[in-house]
């Protein structure tokens, strides 16, 4: 068929909004026709950005936790490629690009939340070990996912406002007119990473501020344990303006209440404990309290905010099984042949083959890479399969309401079913560790890509792009990322560490796979003690939460993350509440949200990006490390707060100088 100009004037108007009956949505592509979309071009690009944005994603999710969200930085780039080599009709092109290099964020996302775990537990772990469970995790999420692409992005159309799939067709569909974003994007990047690079690899001024700086501050911290810290990562503080201030305020109330109630309480139930003598915890530090008490409440809470998500999801769990065995058993018809090139899925008989072929793929992996008997490998292919199925429309489903995946959460809770599973069947000590952590990767990724790509394939249903390229060319961008994130996980170990000792003082932090370590150590040890009443009080929390209507999840992440973590992201996230408030003016704060967006995208892409080319330096032996503030010396955390306020003026006035006509 003849190839036929794309809608270049926006999305139809019924795009975001639930259909009258008998009403069709049309994409911008229209079905009848067909468009460029899997090209040298495109699938190239596409795997580049997988391998840049795997090592960036694997950074930051490392260092603070957060993923980097690499669709929108995606498309953008796409958008500005496309647009500086003057390609003509590169919208289907676009999106395969962002669906191939969107596979970096949510492979490395499985990844990174369970392998450093084995790296704390300083057990055995190779390359081989972080790749094939990454890969075959990746392959789960994909094959599971696509029996309901229909029932996401066509039968709940507009009842779902999948918020960050949204923001990526919105940038696709006005680079139709032009790339000027992707210069926002790059200036951006290039600020936020050399200020990020200069005091992460540098050391020209210190990464925290804290309230020892303030006067009676180094007391008030001895004596209460009451401590105050601002990390001033311009990649934190990006991330709160794309999180918005009502989801930065739940994370850093849930921070407040860890170091400002339970951390203070703890110390003074020891002073009334000692009645009279030396409290037991006068001795610590607010980030020893943390570290050995405070922390194990917020992984309660973070398990019990997955299992909240999973049950509010049942009827979603229970429709994704009729709908499966509907498209298995169902009858079979020509109807698939006869429709339209955006209803074209891979088909269900194919797309079981390709489940077996996977499923004997993670049973060959246990048998052959651990050291498991048939038995246990049968049970712990049995919860991989079950658990990945289960909760694949819990990923999804979390995605499209919210555009946050609890996956974290969900493996953890994963982690805790295995390891009683695997105990049952005779496994405990390292092996056991290995197996339920090795066992966690596979799912956690499995969830991970779920609920990430669905976004892709409901861009791909607002445009106009065929779900079956989609859903082929996504296996070659998760082997990808999956190899390169493999790579990374082991450059950081030997560059940072993930645990600190006399060669790694300053380790990267990996807050969800030391939560993952801290859980499956005590399971696999039968003579050590568990914090179960510490879980439970924040497993009690967490519904307490609920009850209100305040997202369990996001408050438990504040509990677990660092306070200096969780701090930068109500001040992104009150730029975005005042940017949106700016104006009476609707299009003129449309601009201005949407350059804010570019703004805070740069910072995020371009800090995790010259982060890993600060890794690799230290990695090939480069001394750089010019830290000019001497011993006990408070010059460079003053300096990073003059610093962070600089950059925080920079992005306020460059998200306000947007004009409509931008």
């Amino acid at each position: 068929m003849d190839h036929q100009p794309t809608n270049k004037t926006g999305l139809p108007e019924n795009a975001y909004r639930e259909l009258k009956p008998g009403e069709v949505y049309r994409p911008v592509m229209s079905p009848e026709y067909k468009f460029p979309e899997v090209t040298i071009w495109s699938v190239v690009w596409g795997l580049a950005m997988a391998i840049v944005f795997s090592a960036a994603a694997a950074f930051s999710g490392l260092k603070i936790g957060q993923v980097l969200e690499a669709a929108i930085p995606i498309s953008i780039i796409a958008v500005g490629a496309s647009t500086f080599f003057k390609r003509k009709k590169a919208l289907g092109q676009n999106v395969i690009i962002q669906s191939i290099g969107a596979s970096s964020g949510v492979v490395v996302a499985g990844a990174i939340f369970t392998i450093p775990g084995l790296y704390i537990l300083n057990l055995e772990v190779s390359f081989f070990h972080i790749f094939l469970a990454a890969v075959l995790g990746g392959f789960l999420g994909i094959i599971f996912l696509i029996p309901f692409r229909k029932y996401f992005v066509q039968d709940m159309h507009g009842k779902f406002p999948f918020p960050e799939a949204t923001a990526t067709t919105e940038i696709l569909i006005t680079g139709e007119k032009g790339g000027k974003q992707a210069g926002i994007l790059i200036i951006s990047g290039l600020v936020g990473g050399l200020y990020d690079f200069m005091f992460q690899t540098l050391k020209l001024w210190e990464e925290v501020f804290t309230s020892r700086v303030l006067p009676y501050g180094e007391a008030l911290a001895d004596k209460t344990k009451m401590l105050f810290q601002l990390n001033v990562s311009s990649l934190i503080f990006g991330f709160g303006y794309l999180v918005g201030l009502r989801f930065a305020t739940i994370i850093a109330v849930g921070s407040l209440l860890s170091w400002f109630v339970l951390i203070p309480l703890i110390n003074e139930v020891g002073i009334i404990a000692a009645d009279g003598g030396v409290g037991f915890f006068s001795a610590m530090s607010p980030e020893t309290i943390f570290r050995e008490y405070v922390r194990h409440i917020g992984i309660g809470a973070i398990a019990m905010a997955g299992i909240i998500g999973i049950l509010k999801s049942s009827k979603v769990i229970g429709s994704a099984f009729s709908l499966a065995f509907a498209g298995i058993f169902g009858a079979k018809s020509k109807k698939n042949e006869l429709e339209h090139r955006t209803q074209k899925d891979i088909r269900m008989n194919f797309l079981m083959f390709l489940g077996l072929l996977t499923i004997i793929g993670i049973f060959i992996f246990l048998l052959a890479g651990f050291d498991l008997t048939f038995g246990q490998v049968i049970t712990a292919l049995l919860t991989v399969v079950i658990i990945s199925f289960l909760f694949t429309t819990v990923a999804a489903n979390a995605i499209a309401i919210v555009g946050t995946n609890p996956v974290s959460g969900m493996t953890l809770m994963t982690l805790i079913l295995s390891s009683f599973i695997l105990a049952q069947v005779g496994l405990s000590g390292e092996q056991g560790m290995i197996s339920a952590l090795i066992i966690g990767a596979i799912v956690c990724t499995a969830l991970s890509m779920a609920g990430g790509f669905i976004t892709d394939l409901k861009i791909g249903y607002w445009l106009g792009s065929t779900p079956i390229k989609q859903q082929s060319w996504k296996f070659l961008g998760t082997i990808v990322s999956a190899a390169t994130v493999g790579v990374v996980i082991f450059v950081l170990n030997e560059a940072y560490g993930f645990v600190a000792s006399p060669t790694h003082p300053d380790p990267m932090l990996a807050p969800q796979a030391n939560a993952m370590a801290a859980v499956i150590k005590p399971l696999m040890s039968p003579d050590a003690h568990v914090h179960w009443i510490l879980y439970l009080a924040g497993a009690v929390i967490a519904i307490l939460l609920n009850w209100l209507k305040i997202s369990p999840l996001a408050f438990a992440l504040g509990m677990y993350l660092p306070l200096h973590l969780n701090t930068p992201l109500v001040i992104g996230g009150i730029l975005n509440h005042f940017v949106n408030k700016s104006s009476k003016d609707k299009n003129l704060v449309k601009a201005r949200h949407q350059q804010g967006t570019l703004i805070a995208s740069g910072f995020i892409a371009g800090a995790a990006i010259f982060g890993i080319i600060g890794a690799l330096l230290i990695y090939w032996g480069a001394d750089i490390n010019f830290n000019p503030w001497g011993e006990g010396s408070h010059g460079g955390e003053i300096t990073a707060i003059i610093m962070f306020i600089a950059l925080v003026v920079y992005a306020t006035m460059h998200t306000y100088r947007a004009k409509v006509d931008d």
